[in-house]
C-alpha cells in the first residue's frame, strides 16, 4: 500500500522559513518523480516544485530563488525548504508522485498525502 505523509506545516510571519516533508512507503522511491503542489480553497492544486530520482528540478516562477526540494532516497523522502515566506504562499501543500518525468500536471501524479497547511502572517 502506498502511502505519503507530509509534515512540517505551521503558523509563521512573513519573511520566515519552513521546512516541509513527504515520507513514502509503499512502493520504490527512487524511481519516481516527487512533486509539491499547493492548493487553496476555490482554487486548482498548483504545482510549486518538482524532482526527478536523478535530481533536476522544476520550480515554479512565484517560488524560484526562495524554496528548495530535495530529496534522500535512502530514507523514502521528499523536502521544501521554504524560506522568505509570504501571505500568498499560505495554502495546504501535497506531496505526489509520477513516472511522468518532471510534470506540474497533478492529473499525472497517481498518489497524494493528505497535507499540511501553511499559513504565513504579514
Amino acid at each position: 500500500q502506498v502511502q505519503l505523509v507530509e509534515s512540517g506545516g505551521g503558523l509563521v510571519q512573513a519573511g520566515d522559513s519552513l521546512r516541509l516533508s513527504c515520507s513514502a512507503s509503499g512502493r520504490t522511491f527512487s524511481s519516481y518523480t516527487m512533486g509539491w503542489f499547493r492548493q487553496t480553497p476555490g482554487k486548482e492544486r498548483e504545482i510549486v516544485a518538482a524532482m526527478c530520482w536523478s535530481g533536476n528540478a522544476y520550480y515554479a516562477d512565484s517560488v524560484k530563488g526562495r524554496f528548495t526540494i530535495s530529496r534522500d532516497n535512502a530514507k523514502n523522502t521528499v523536502y521544501l525548504q521554504m524560506n522568505s515566506l509570504k501571505p500568498e504562499d499560505t495554502a495546504i501543500y501535497y506531496c505526489g508522485d509520477t513516472r511522468s518525468g518532471l510534470s506540474g500536471n497533478p492529473r499525472l501524479y497517481g498518489y497524494w498525502g493528505q497535507g499540511t497547511q501553511v499559513t504565513v502572517s504579514s
